[in-house]
């Protein structure tokens, strides 16, 4: 396969599609933004893709919830064309408002009935935090083999993070454990050494630190912090200071997702 494709999905109220398409673009796919109508209506069809992201923003005004409607929509409109898709061995990244919608479609941590086992919620703050957040990326090398998406990152990344709804919280202490025991936790806010902290570093007080999980097959994942705005050392807040800075860390994410298909699909 020469050039992966990537459904860019979209609706109202989704504003990181064209930020997500460039980074996907840079790692070298190709792109095509598509509104959820016309999946829903068969005038654009899932199976065509190789990866479907779901960017951030605000879906349907958040209302609801957030990411709750367009999750629905998925759950009722699209499941078996989406069963289809995971069947097939294909990949799926949702970011911010797409984690979001990820875990409340039940497609993460994921089961087969699609029910939902965990949330994103109002930040322990209690407003929306926009910072940027160290990520303990890939210190546990079973969580990297696990997932495709994390193959190759350093032990601890930068990423920025814009959200009032992202704190990650499980039905019950039993979902939790399984998250832990399977290595589905692929992303943990952590300080600048790579340790636990609390707030700022955890910004919105997630249950065990937890920025980022994966399903069993390790290629739906679904993360808060945003990779796309960190593709390119230029987007790096300190880079003037810091002449070591040669990389942006988000790009390695999309770049894993376009080999792993030009290699097994």
């Amino acid at each position: 396969m020469k050039k992966p494709r990537v459904c860019i999905l979209r609706t109202a109220g989704t504003n990181c599609d064209k930020e997500t398409a460039f980074a996907f673009e840079k790692a070298q796919a190709e792109t095509e933004l598509v509104h959820i109508n016309q999946l829903v209506g068969g005038n654009k069809k899932l199976a065509d893709y190789q990866i479907l992201a779901l960017p951030g923003g605000f879906s349907y005004g958040d209302d609801l919830g957030a990411g709750k409607i367009l999750a629905n929509e998925l759950r009722f409109k699209l499941a078996d064309d989406l069963k289809d898709f995971i069947k097939a061995g294909k990949l799926i990244i949702g970011i911010c408002n797409g984690f979001q919608i990820l875990v409340k479609s039940g497609l993460l941590p994921g089961n087969q009935n699609l029910a939902q086992e965990s949330s994103l919620i109002i930040n322990d703050s209690g407003k929306f935090e926009d910072r940027w957040v160290y990520l303990r990326a890939a210190k546990n090398s079973q969580r990297a083999a696990l997932c495709v998406w994390a193959k190759d990152l350093p032990e601890t990344i930068y990423l920025p993070v814009a959200h009032g709804e992202g704190k990650f919280i499980t039905n019950n202490k039993i979902t939790l454990s399984r998250l832990k025991e399977n290595n589905q936790i692929v992303f943990q806010y952590c300080g600048q050494d790579g340790k636990s902290a609390g707030y700022p570093d955890n910004p919105n007080g997630s249950a065990e630190s937890i920025a980022g999980i994966c399903d069993l097959t390790g290629r739906i994942l679904g993360l808060m912090p945003h990779p796309e705005r960190h593709i390119d050392p230029a987007q790096h807040p300190r880079l003037v200071r810091d002449k070591k800075i040669k990389d942006g860390d988000g790009l390695q994410i999309f770049i894993n997702g376009v080999e792993y298909c030009r290699k097994n699909l």
